[in-house]
């Protein structure tokens, strides 16, 4: 036996990826069907890359956050609207209001700090660099403290092994 795996002819990690960024349109989803009420303390930091295909956000953010930015819906959103393959949503970013349309393949990172729930996935482009680094979310929302236990955080990190 010589210990190396052989490459899968199914697509194992593209599979789970889709399936997780799923978890993420489904919670959205339920918040939109409620009027946009989150529940209890509830609220989302979702970083996504700003130029993946079908992202649509203003063109002053994508020159403040050329490769990915993080967006957080807590007090200030509105018109928040989620399908199979995307959501939309009203933000206000140094007081001027703006909409913004997600594919869910864009998304990098979804976390929940009010019960420490967190998703990694790895960038719409494929590439091998470390994450990117960025500035905090500036969308006219006072920050929340993350709980650090380190329980409910989820990471999936698929780098094949060659």
């Amino acid at each position: 036996m010589t210990g190396t795996v052989p490459d899968s002819l199914i697509p194992y990690d593209e599979i789970v990826q889709e399936a997780l960024r799923a978890v993420v349109g489904r919670v959205l989803g339920s918040v939109a069907e409620s009027g946009g009420n989150l529940p209890g303390g509830h609220h989302f930091y979702i970083t996504f890359k700003t130029h993946a295909p079908g992202v649509d956000i203003p063109q002053r953010l994508i020159e403040r956050f050329p490769d990915e930015m993080t967006i957080v819906l807590q007090h200030r959103f509105w018109d928040l609207k989620v399908d199979d393959s995307k959501f939309s949503v009203g933000l206000s970013f140094n007081q001027v209001p703006a909409m913004l349309y997600i594919p869910f393949s864009a998304i990098t990172g979804f976390h929940d700090p009010a019960v420490n729930f967190e998703l990694r996935f790895q960038a719409a482009d494929g590439g091998d660099d470390p994450e990117p680094q960025h500035e905090e979310a500036e969308n006219d929302g006072p920050a929340a403290k993350p709980v650090e236990d380190g329980s409910n955080v989820v990471s999936v990190d698929f780098k094949r092994k060659k």
